[in-house]
């Protein structure tokens, strides 16, 4: 992957030319792609169709009698979080499960921490005279926009076959309180 920063205004050039070229050999091909997310074909959406007749009576029924059909406690049904604390390589009580909406969990957490601070007590991000977040690439479009929105630095991370570059975000962190966080995309 190049890195842009480092890159010479004549190397810059020239690679804007080379993908300007690829760019155009795509358009030339006059494809009809849907790269929109969110959008799985029919034999995915497929897959679903027996969940909703597959349980006898009572097999909805969690180990602590939480009726499955419903969301459970404000952090997930327990029997869910742990099947995900053993997949995630955590502890149960480290999972939260909230639907589809981790977004908007990500986005409420980071509102809160720049308005009123974390419950650590530290000062609200707002107040600071700079937030960083580090932030592994590739990754999430949306968890950008975030930073970009709430005007939080971002220090991109390479991304390794086994996630984010470890040594990079200790040397990134070790003296800069500025940084906050890191974005994770799930397993």
């Amino acid at each position: 992957m190049n890195n842009y920063s480092k890159m010479t205004g004549q190397e810059l050039t020239k690679q804007h030319r080379v993908l300007t070229e690829a760019y155009q050999e795509f358009k030339d091909r006059k494809l009809k792609l849907d790269m929109s997310r969110g959008k799985p074909c029919l034999e995915q959406l497929n897959l679903s169709n027996r969940l909703t007749t597959c349980l006898e009576e009572k097999e909805y029924l969690a180990s602590d009698g939480t009726d499955c059909r419903t969301y459970g406690g404000l952090d997930g049904i327990a029997d869910a979080k742990q099947r995900f604390a053993t997949i995630m390589e955590a502890l149960a009580q480290e999972i939260i499960i909230g639907g589809n909406s981790s977004l908007a969990m990500m986005h409420d957490l980071l509102a809160r921490a720049i308005l009123k601070g974390l419950p650590t007590g530290e000062t609200a991000w707002g107040k600071l005279p700079k937030v960083k977040f580090l932030c592994p690439s590739p990754g999430y479009d949306r968890h950008f926009d975030m930073c970009e929105y709430f005007g939080m630095e971002m220090v991109v991370v390479d991304y390794l076959d086994d996630g984010p570059d470890m040594d990079q975000v200790e040397k990134l962190v070790k003296d800069d309180d500025s940084v906050k966080g890191i974005w994770c995309v799930p397993k």
